[in-house]
């Protein structure tokens, strides 16, 4: 067999063993109570769903789910994965989630090469007129792309790490003061996990994401649990609220939008109104306190951070048209 046959093999195998992990990760998480099926007399063994017990849901045979659950099966058709979508009470996200699973499973394509990170100038102008607000762009695995002043300075101790290290996943869970700043850590991290976990179930092969995930998975206290969830759901664009070590509580608006024609990228804002309390706190982390404001090209700018070799004309911390914002990765 020559070797474009077994990458191929190899990767419709993973794409099968995704898709009923997948299953096996939601069906443990429906008790019979949430389904609306009847309790049973005596002890459960299994902690969510029986496996016969999702396929009568289904309408399906037992035979039938079994075998897809284990790789037996690799052609369900788009009525039984919405049947099923419906009885693991999957919501929008997660259905989805589970078609892609299920199309990866029957096609296995070869893995996309992973998007470039550079970031297009409009963006960069953009990210400069909403300022004292804090705003960036990150890449489809979280990487921070681009930041205003008070983006950066917002994550405490996010500005430390040299900017090929600055990732919200890696953020949520290495750093030691995300628990802290992060007020709501654990929804924070449950959606940073599910973004990667969404990802994983279209470019499963990608070596910028695995090499991540390894990571997360040796470092990251919590992130094993979580990425066996196989939760999927983004953030909920509801307000959030940071407790920063040098300007204190900030209740922030949040937004977070993809960019067409910017290869998977997002453009995420945290607001507040102005004249209240929080905006000035915001145009306090966008000044700077009493450090240097980052730099203009052409003039001095801020000291790039411990590890990070770049002089203060480094392109990746300026940019002509947007002054005071910063593109990490130009030219990368």
């Amino acid at each position: 067999m020559d070797s474009a046959a077994e990458n191929a093999r190899a990767q419709t195998a993973d794409a099968v063993s995704d898709l009923g992990a997948y299953l096996r990760a939601r069906r443990a998480q429906v008790t019979p109570e949430r389904a609306g099926l009847p309790p049973t007399p005596g002890l459960r063994r299994t902690p969510g769903l029986r496996r016969e017990e999702l396929a009568t849901l289904a309408g399906i045979s037992i035979d039938y789910y079994v075998r897809l659950e284990r790789g037996k099966e690799i052609h369900p058709s788009p009525s039984v994965i919405d049947t099923l979508a419906r009885a693991l009470l999957l919501d929008a996200h997660e259905h989805r989630h589970l078609r892609e699973l299920a199309a990866h499973a029957a096609h296995a394509p070869e893995p996309p090469p992973a998007p470039g990170h550079s970031v297009r100038p409009q963006l960069m102008l953009l990210l400069e007129s909403v300022r004292p607000n804090a705003a960036y762009v990150v890449s489809r695995t979280l990487d921070l792309l681009a930041f205003n002043p008070g983006a950066l300075r917002l994550f405490a101790g996010l500005d430390e790490w040299p900017a090929q290290q600055r990732n919200f996943a890696r953020y949520a869970f290495l750093h030691p003061l995300a628990r802290t700043v992060l007020d709501d850590w654990d929804e924070q991290a449950r959606a940073c996990v599910g973004r990667l976990r969404a990802l994983a179930g279209t470019e499963p092969d990608a070596p910028d994401l695995a090499d991540l995930v390894d990571e997360l998975l040796t470092k990251g206290r919590d992130f094993a649990a979580l990425w066996d969830r196989f939760d999927v759901k983004p953030h909920a664009p509801d307000p959030k609220t940071f407790h920063h070590p040098d300007v204190g509580d900030l209740h922030l608006g949040y937004e977070s939008m993809p960019l067409e024609h910017s290869m998977k990228q997002r453009f995420v804002v945290f607001f507040a109104e102005p004249g209240s309390p929080d905006h000035d706190k915001l145009t306090l982390l966008d000044g700077g306190h009493h450090e240097p404001a980052l730099g203009r090209t052409g003039s001095r700018s801020r000291q790039p951070p411990a590890g990070n070799q770049a002089d203060d004309h480094d392109p990746r911390y300026g940019s002509p048209s947007a002054p005071g914002c910063h593109s990490a990765v130009a030219g990368l």
